[in-house]
């Protein structure tokens, strides 16, 4: 799956845009829109974006999971050799356990305030009344998607994230 951004000048454009995209077979779970009147695209049925999707909530989770999960792993050892009487397997076993819920606990704390790559890229137009689209396309019809947007409407932006924009910032919403 690819993940594809539309920055969209108004919110008339957005409700084509998104038409367009069920016409040609998205349903509403591949779709997520944000801006900053986004309440009446919510009666008309199309999905507001969550933090899943606008922060790196799931990423920063996935990583603190691991993280954790060694770090417990570690001090569970450590552990083990500094009580007497302990038994290494479920010393290291619940410490691992531990430390991935803790690690999970606190990066996510953490990745609800890093904002998703695209969606600090476009903050400034976001907050001037431009949607954004967020879409979930499979890989192979991408270029179907890409070209059907721009033949109807040439004045929005299609994006996904780049390898250098992966390699410079830390948020990747999911």
């Amino acid at each position: 799956m690819q993940r594809l951004y539309f920055l969209i000048p108004d919110r008339e454009t957005t409700t084509d845009i998104v038409n367009e995209l069920n016409a040609m077979g998205l349903t509403k779970d591949h779709l997520h829109v944000m801006g900053k009147d986004w309440q009446p695209l919510e009666k008309e049925g199309v999905p507001v974006a969550t933090l899943i999707q606008t922060s790196d909530v799931v990423n920063a989770s996935k990583r603190g999971a691991v993280v954790g999960a060694l770090l417990g792993l570690v001090l569970g050892l450590v552990a083990h050799y500094v009580l007497v009487g302990t038994n290494i397997v479920w010393m290291a076993l619940g410490m691992t356990l531990f430390g991935a819920l803790f690690g999970v606990w606190a990066s996510t704390m953490v990745g609800v305030s890093v904002k998703d790559i695209k969606v600090d890229k476009y903050d400034k137009a976001i907050k001037r009344g431009a949607m954004l689209l967020i879409i979930d396309v499979p890989d192979e019809r991408e270029g179907d998607y890409r070209n059907a947007i721009k033949r109807h409407h040439p004045e929005v932006v299609i994006e996904k994230v780049t390898a250098q924009e992966r390699k410079e910032h830390v948020g990747e919403g999911h």
